[in-house]
């Protein structure tokens, strides 16, 4: 997921406040000791199959995962809200979902084709691929959409966590307002690395410019009342096994986990989120996705006890989106 290569270039329409680049990271500002390492291991994709949600209940209560995010309209959300209803502590946003990318099992717009005609293909589905969401659909049914997931979320009774972006399709500029605006309107939480943006910069190559533009959102974001995360690393997806080594589980285990671990000491004091996609794939899955192997194996780094430990042993903190709402409020 490319988020921050064509993040803010010319033609974005967001209002932003002045303000100076951050002297405390937003860790700082709510409360976590100064330079700390303060981690979110967030699991996308919860709704989308059964593998997806058996992996991430898996990862969340066998591992060390302590986030997720819920992609409204696939077939498989309202068995992970049972789930949720029984657990309704745990951190679950909403995985706003605007392409739908896999060949066979395709799932389709919440907004009426009347409402958002340019958020439906030829099939009536989600357009495959971002590029061609920012070809046909407009701002205006982006954001349609985007409202509608998060009442279908709400409409299961409970109140997301935060949204994020399924494939990174809010971060383009033609979208990336609505993202934030609906954050602020509907007082959610938004993913956006407003901080000093260390990973997610030196992974896409930002410039200096780009970065204080992300600072300024992030601004704008706190202003509002929101927590903000410092920085922002999306790339797991693509950690896959060297060619030529066996897809057994002991080895997807251990190359992911020191990949992880490797990434945790990349990663700079303040509050970093990190995405996986952890899945328990069966038999079917690969129907769906020819990724069951790096899926499998954010699944089995999020349970292996050799994570937990160097996390452990690194004086790394591990928090939530619930913790970090709790402490944006007693913030003045």
């Amino acid at each position: 997921m490319n988020l921050i290569l064509t993040l803010l270039i010319s033609g974005l329409t967001l209002t932003l406040v002045s303000a100076q680049p951050q002297p405390q990271t937003f860790a700082e500002k709510l409360g976590f000791p100064k330079d700390k390492k303060v981690i979110i291991l967030h699991i996308d994709d919860a709704g989308m199959s059964y593998e997806s949600n058996q992996g991430t209940i898996k990862s969340m209560e066998q591992g060390i995962a302590n986030s997720t995010s819920v992609m409204m309209p696939c077939g498989w959300v309202p068995q992970f809200f049972d789930y949720l209803k029984q657990h309704p502590q745990v951190d679950a946003g909403v995985h706003l979902t605007l392409t739908s990318e896999w060949k066979n099992y395709r799932w389709f717009p919440l907004v009426g084709r009347d409402k958002a005609p340019g958020l439906y293909d030829g099939q009536g589905a989600f357009w495959p691929g971002v590029q061609q969401v920012v070809q046909h659909a407009s701002a205006n049914e982006v954001e349609a959409e985007l409202r509608a997931q998060i009442a279908r979320f709400r409409g299961f009774g409970l109140e997301p966590t935060h949204i994020d972006s399924h494939m990174g399709t809010l971060f383009e500029p033609k979208f990336l307002d609505r993202y934030i605006k609906v954050g602020i309107t509907e007082k959610i939480p938004v993913m956006f690395p407003g901080g000093h943006a260390t990973l997610i910069a030196d992974d896409n190559r930002m410039t200096g410019e780009l970065r204080q533009t992300a600072r300024l959102i992030g601004q704008q974001l706190w202003d509002a009342g929101l927590p903000v995360i410092d920085d922002l690393y999306a790339d797991t997806y693509g950690w896959n096994l060297p060619k030529g080594t066996p897809v057994t589980d002991k080895n997807l285990r251990e190359f992911k986990t020191q990949k992880y671990i490797d990434l945790l000491k990349a990663c700079r004091p303040g509050i970093t989120f990190i995405i996986n996609h952890a899945t328990d794939p069966g038999e079917l899955f690969s129907q769906i996705s020819d990724s069951g192997p790096t899926r499998k194996g954010d699944m089995l780094a999020m349970m292996d006890p050799a994570l937990k430990a160097f996390i452990d042993k690194e004086g790394i903190i591990l928090t939530t989106w619930r913790e970090l709402i709790s402490r944006r409020k007693q913030v003045k």
